[in-house]
């Protein structure tokens, strides 16, 4: 059983499909099945938590993506049989990187 300091106080709480921590909603990224930019099905992030259907929570780091991937996550949580490449996930998470760098970094410039 967790224990509760190890929970966020506030809000919806869900577990990281990678690293199988819980963490707040808002710090993790909502996946669903989707298509790919070809059309193609797929597993798509959902930043905005609006597409209607089964999702699965991912922190937006590429150690949970790999993870997931590695451990086949991603058919698992969202009940695929089969399963879907999870590539436009992977991307996603790329251009968070380079859109918005760790903040665990010192500042010392």
């Amino acid at each position: 059983m967790a224990r509760q300091d190890e929970t966020p106080a506030h809000g919806p709480v869900r577990t990281c499909i990678g690293c199988r921590q819980r963490a707040a909603k808002r710090e993790l990224v909502r996946v669903t099945a989707g298509s790919d930019a070809n059309g193609h099905p797929a597993v798509v992030p959902d930043p905005t938590a609006t597409t209607p259907g089964r999702g699965a929570h991912l922190h937006p780091t590429s150690e949970c993506y790999d993870l997931a991937v590695r451990r086949k996550a991603f058919t698992r949580a969202l009940r695929l049989e089969g399963g879907l490449p999870a590539t436009p996930v992977g991307e996603y998470l790329d251009s968070l990187t380079v859109i918005d760098p760790p903040r665990n970094r010192s500042n010392s410039s």
